[in-house]
């Protein structure tokens, strides 16, 4: 398909001219600007290209939805038009940091250490979803699991198991490896202290509790100061803090020694002084902040679940636009890693159908818009996918009600799932595949959730396009 060329020059007015963009890339299905100024982007006029499928701006970036494949044609005949070069993901970031306030610049770190990891972890809740179809009793037979009934599987769910284990048991492994090199330093080294915070000489995050209990915590006596060798198995804080000040020494130590004596001297050091302030001085106060967080999470969501459903249910999408539902990613984990299993992460996969259901709506009620009937149809199947730009950016903004009624469904649907404790072991695929991710015994309950979520904000949106044209 060859692109109009009218059009692309259309899009670069759009948002400002050529004068107005610091920086371009693309990803797979948007073109991604660092602008110099946002106000002058005209908005109705990209939204009026029929290249351009929504437009939205997050993270310092202006963000135009072209779609997958086409976005390639696109950039390469707006690099021509404009001059500008191919610049890496990263330069757009630094570029469009320099617009953010501190909480935006806060919220882009953790997204920016977080994201890189999320292949693993919905891979890992992939496979545990296989996992528990293979081992959850009342699936295929009474009373019974699958490889209960048929037990040469049974090795064979042990192995998946202990593949989708694997991202979790050594998770401060891949956040200090992502989390280092955001930081600017080694990532390497960030491997090995997130693997050293889980070495198996050390007790096991989750058996403090009963070792506490007991009074049978194995302790180092360095120099008089007793630290106790605890593990931060499935903990998110104190690798992450660790990480920033292996960072800043390694990148201290490195304009300090010389070239010659870097390989022999900067890793050890580095290495050895994080090391000892993260068991003695990092490790127990983050750890006891990461279980504060929790046990606040786990208390507000166990005493008012309806409010806790309705809030996070309802608030999920908004969230989306400013980018801070980021930040919920650390609280999943640490849900995950101290309680085993998480209840947010649920919303959040209807949250997906909701937009899905909305956006399609729209495809009945718009029958003389070609383009926005195209576009509903192809972003509500994206959503229930788990993918909700388009829906959410392309339509569903667009016109606000979708969004609201959206919402709306989502707000309902969390309430009934929270009520009824729905538990999720990891973060896996959004959207109609999500049931794969929630623990067996809560199947039932979420399916009724998706139903809420499919119906709700379909007839809503139907019911106000029908109020808004009568």
């Amino acid at each position: 398909m060859n692109v109009d060329r009218q059009a692309v020059k259309d899009i670069i007015e759009g948002v400002g001219g050529k004068d107005n963009i610091a920086a371009a890339t693309h990803c797979v299905t948007r073109l991604r600007f660092a602008l110099k100024d946002e106000s002058k982007v005209n908005k109705e006029k990209l939204e009026s290209v029929d290249l351009v499928k929504g437009t939205f701006s997050a993270n310092g970036q202006y963000q135009v939805v072209i779609g997958q494949g086409l976005v390639d044609k696109v950039y390469k005949v707006m690099s021509e038009i404009t001059g500008i070069g191919e610049s890496s993901k990263e330069e757009i970031k630094d570029v469009a940091a320099q617009n953010l306030n501190p909480l935006q610049r806060a919220i882009k770190t953790l997204a920016d250490i977080f994201i890189p990891i999320l292949p693993a972890i919905v891979t890992a809740g992939l496979l545990m979803g296989i996992n528990n179809i293979l081992t959850g009793p009342d699936i295929f037979y009474e009373g019974q699991s699958f490889i209960e009934v048929h037990q040469n599987w049974a090795d064979l769910a042990g192995i998946i198991n202990l593949i989708a284990n694997t991202a979790f048991v050594f998770l401060p492994g891949l956040i200090g490896w992502s989390a280092v090199h955001k930081f600017g330093g080694s990532p390497l080294l960030g491997i090995v202290l997130g693997l050293m915070l889980v070495h198996p000489d050390l007790l096991n995050a989750w058996g403090y509790g009963a070792a506490q209990q007991e009074g049978e915590i194995p302790t180092w006596n360095l120099f008089g100061l007793s630290v106790q060798k605890v593990g931060y198995q499935g903990q998110v804080l104190p690798v992450l803090f660790a990480s920033y000040v292996l960072a800043k020494i390694e990148q201290a130590l490195r304009n300090r020694i010389p070239d010659a004596f870097q390989l022999l001297a900067v890793a050890p050091i580095a290495l050895l002084v994080t090391g000892l302030l993260s068991f003695t001085i990092i490790g127990p106060i983050t750890f006891t902040i990461g279980n504060f967080i929790t046990d606040g999470v786990v208390g507000i969501f166990a005493a008012v679940p309806v409010i806790g459903g309705l809030i996070y249910g309802g608030l999920y999408a908004p969230l989306v636009i400013t980018g801070m539902h980021h930040t919920f990613l650390a609280v999943d984990l640490q849900l995950i890693g101290t309680t085993g299993g998480t209840f947010l992460w649920p919303m959040v996969a209807l949250s997906n159908i909701a937009q899905g259901s909305a956006a399609f709506a729209m495809m009945f009620v718009n029958k003389e818009n070609e383009k926005l009937k195209g576009l509903a149809l192809t972003s509500s199947i994206s959503a229930w996918l788990g993918i909700t730009e388009p829906a959410m950016f392309g339509v569903n903004l667009r016109y606000r009600y979708p969004f609201i009624s959206a919402i709306i469904g989502s707000a309902i649907a969390g309430i009934f799932i929270t009520i009824n404790g729905v538990l999720a072991p990891s973060i896996g695929v959004g959207g109609l595949p999500a049931f794969l991710s929630i623990f067996t015994e809560f199947w039932g309950v979420f399916f009724i959730g998706m139903a809420i979520v499919l119906v709700i904000p379909f007839t809503l949106t139907y019911f106000f396009a029908k109020l808004k044209k009568s």
